[in-house]
């Protein structure tokens, strides 16, 4: 398996030699490490990566070798135990227990549920409806099925968990990814506003003839670079159902980081809170209030998110809806503003056009936006930078 793990590497474009390879193999050999796999990641990625560009990268190839074997073992953000959190097996249920799930209740009712389950419940439970758990029906847990549930811990099956209880780690896009950018970036072209602003520092050829010609000596002129003065405020959707679009994002990123001067991006997940982040790894650490996004860059800033726009309602409409922590506002509240405060809005949506009206949550963002949202498609990503244009003011 670690050869494999090499030619991963080397495939992945990390410069993976063979002499690194024996140093990890001499460092297990004399158990530099506890047994343990998280340990053994970061004993690999010291060997192998020199480059913070590559870290990225490496986790991917990471988790396709060793299929996610690392999990986070010191999440100390709930107080559930961990071994509650391991799932046992996936239960087949039938169309009347579904139904009878389903019978529960509203996002306050569950809510409620819960706070007076963790107060009565005293041991480990598994299986069944009612006991927080791993399996069974019950809308609290994971690994169960319930279509308004609260998932605590483990990893999602059905998809359809209204709050993730557990710390989320998501990987930074890659700006320097070039493969099927080139489209993207002509697309993009059509948010284009030149100005020559800075210092001067392109030769102007046609001033320096002149000027020559008539001083009758080299006058050589100078002049501001010309580039694309359109300013431009990008919010990427990442983690949970957006990983499967990590490279048409990604591709994304990079044309539109190589086409707009006056650039800058922000990550949030699922919908837009009170803050957001610029780089995953410092999430919890690191964050930007949304407010003072707000103040800080002016109305002529275009905006554009990026996301599936797949999600329980709540996560938009209440507050407390987000996955990851209790919102003092809803989503909702805060893509109003940000409409309110840039008129030109607009969301890149990766998921199939003809799938949009089948997600509750998609129509309620498109809503919001006055139905500003456009597949993320050559085709649509030019239909949404005519629309930013013409809102230029």
């Amino acid at each position: 398996m670690l050869l494999n793990f090499l030619d991963e590497l080397r495939s992945a474009g990390i410069p993976a030699s063979l002499k690194e390879h024996l140093l990890l193999l001499e460092a297990l050999d004399r158990e530099v490490i506890e047994r343990r796999p998280e340990d053994f990641y970061y004993l690999s990625r010291a060997v192998y990566v020199k480059d913070e560009g590559l870290l990225d990268r490496f986790d991917q190839v990471f988790q396709k070798v060793f299929n996610g074997v690392l999990s986070d073992l010191n999440d100390d953000r709930t107080d559930i135990p961990e071994e509650w959190l391991r799932a046992v097996a996936e239960k087949f249920l039938t169309p009347e227990e579904l139904a009878k799930i389903e019978e529960l209740g509203d996002w306050d009712e569950i809510m409620e549920t819960l706070k007076k389950r963790l107060e009565e419940q005293e041991g480990r439970h598994q299986g069944g409806n009612k006991w927080i758990g791993t399996g069974g029906t019950s809308p609290f847990g994971h690994s169960g099925y319930n279509p308004a549930g609260v998932r605590i811990g483990g990893q999602s099956k059905h998809k359809r968990a209204l709050k993730v209880w557990e710390k989320r780690d998501f990987a930074n896009l890659d700006n320097t990814r070039e493969l099927g950018t080139r489209n993207i970036k002509v697309a993009l072209r059509r948010l284009r506003r030149f100005a020559r602003e800075g210092a001067a520092e392109e030769l102007d050829l046609d001033a320096t003839i002149a000027g020559t010609a008539r001083q009758g000596w080299l006058d050589i002129r100078m002049r501001p670079e010309r580039h694309n003065a359109v300013k431009l405020l990008l919010f990427l959707d990442v983690g949970g159902s957006m990983d499967p679009h990590v490279k048409l994002v990604e591709e994304l990123f990079s044309a539109a980081t190589g086409e707009f001067k006056n650039m800058e991006f922000f990550y949030f997940h699922n919908c837009l809170y009170d803050f957001v982040w610029k780089d995953n790894s410092r999430r919890w650490q690191d964050r930007t209030r949304t407010w003072d996004i707000l103040h800080k860059y002016g109305h002529d800033y275009k905006v554009i998110f990026v996301g599936d726009a797949a999600m329980s309602p709540y996560e938009i409409s209440h507050p407390g809806g987000s996955v990851e922590y209790m919102n003092d506002e809803a989503g909702a509240v805060w893509l109003q503003r940000v409409a309110n405060t840039y008129p030109a809005t607009i969301w890149l949506n990766p998921e199939a056009e003809r799938a949009w009206d089948y997600s509750q949550s998609n129509r309620m963002i498109r809503q919001l936006l006055n139905d500003r949202m456009y597949p993320l498609t050559l085709d649509g990503i030019e239909e949404a930078m005519r629309q930013l244009s013409r809102k230029q003011g």
